[in-house]
């Protein structure tokens, strides 16, 4: 079964409230869909994150052309063609726009089987997949309630985002583990820290037992991480440092992590992902997955990879809470903080063009910087 045409849209889906981190202001999520066809008829969709614009003009003038004829099995190769056509210069600016269309393989791959991705990928390990509640405000007063909304939905892990500043990084903090209890609390800074603030602050927050910190100092220092891995009781999370199967190759061999995040659209897709998931459990890493705020495709594929990853033991990041709206008509099933794992055929959705059409856009806004703030800009470390 080979590809024979591929059709992509830019769209953008609003939040229902704008999400703050430290690096800006998210308005909503924008996305790159794609779908492909197939010589057996069969079609596949797959979706990718798409927060700068390399992504689109990466999809449409080479990996869409390069995928014209390609099996659908060979995702392996199609990766590898992408970076042989100059991109392993820009390694980190391709992966995201390969992802897309590696995903819509799977999809047509699944479905010209009959069976579920998690059943392509070894079978099914958990029966479902747990979903950690996500809050973003720089405001411990307005933190609270919003746990508290996500805690009586039934959520029983929690991340908040951190790095805004010294001060609200405690305060933040102390309200959550004051809300939750003794449930699991992650901190991420979004790389906000230079070493002696990480070190400082690690002690000011081991009282309150994080489940982990998430990547506390900038993505490419290692050795620092590494430090902080030997130095530190609170347990070391690293995501943005960790999109390539190289940087996770890295990473093992600088003990720079306790924890990995992994993200099928900042890795290149589905099968790098496993591929990094099993490194990591070879040198009994844990690994979860980061949230980008993913749509209806992606956020099946995430849980299938969850249901058939065994060392993708930890609560998955999800931003659903936030979306205000989707592209299909039966999106994954979240209840009680747990997500139900699709037992359809591929990734087990069914999109809606027309939503695809309402929510097309041209240019990509609100993922970085921040209206509000003409002047500002992150910068990494930033204290």
């Amino acid at each position: 079964m080979r590809i024979t045409k591929v059709f992509h849209w830019l769209i953008r889906v609003p939040f229902t409230e704008d999400i703050l981190w430290g690096s800006g202001r998210r308005i909503g999520t924008t996305r790159l869909v794609c779908r492909i066809e197939t010589d057996a008829g069969i079609t596949g969709w797959g979706e990718t994150i798409s927060l700068i614009a390399n992504v689109p003009a990466v999809f449409a003038d080479v990996v869409a052309p390069l995928a014209i004829g390609y099996p659908v099995t060979d995702v392996e190769r199609l990766h590898r063609h992408v970076l042989g056509a100059g991109f392993y210069h820009h390694k980190r600016a391709a992966v995201m726009a390969i992802a897309a269309l590696e995903m819509a393989m799977w999809d047509a791959l699944g479905k010209q089987a009959g069976l579920p991705l998690y059943a392509l990928w070894g079978g099914r390990w958990r029966k479902d997949v747990e979903a950690a509640a996500y809050l973003f405000t720089n405001d411990p007063a307005a933190l609270k309630p919003r746990l508290q909304r996500f805690l009586d939905s039934g959520y029983e892990t929690f991340k908040v985002k951190i790095g805004f500043d010294e001060k609200s990084d405690i305060l933040l903090t102390e309200t959550a583990r004051n809300v939750i209890g003794g449930r699991p609390l992650r901190l991420d800074v979004n790389g906000a820290w230079n070493i002696a603030t990480a070190k400082r602050q690690l002690e000011k927050l081991k009282p309150f037992d994080p489940a982990y910190v998430e990547q506390p100092l900038e993505l490419d220092d290692l050795a620092g991480h590494a430090a902080l891995v030997a130095g530190s009781p609170v347990p070391i999370a690293l995501d943005e440092s960790a999109y390539t199967l190289s940087d996770i190759g890295n990473i093992v061999r600088a003990q720079a992590a306790d924890v990995v995040l992994l993200d099928p659209h900042e890795a290149g897709g589905l099968w790098q992902t496993i591929k990094a998931a099993a490194i990591c459990e070879a040198v009994g890493i844990p690994v979860t997955l980061h949230s980008g705020a993913e749509l209806a495709l992606s956020q099946s594929a995430y849980i299938h990879l969850a249901a058939s990853i065994p060392n993708l033991s930890i609560a998955i990041d999800t931003e659903r809470a936030y979306l205000g709206g989707d592209i299909c008509a039966n999106p994954p099933v979240l209840a009680d903080g747990r997500f139900e794992v699709p037992e359809e055929p591929g990734l087990g959705v069914v999109i809606d063009e027309g939503s695809l059409e309402r929510y097309r856009v041209s240019d990509i806004a609100g993922a970085y910087l921040d209206k509000q703030r003409a002047d500002w800009f992150p910068v990494k470390p930033a204290y």
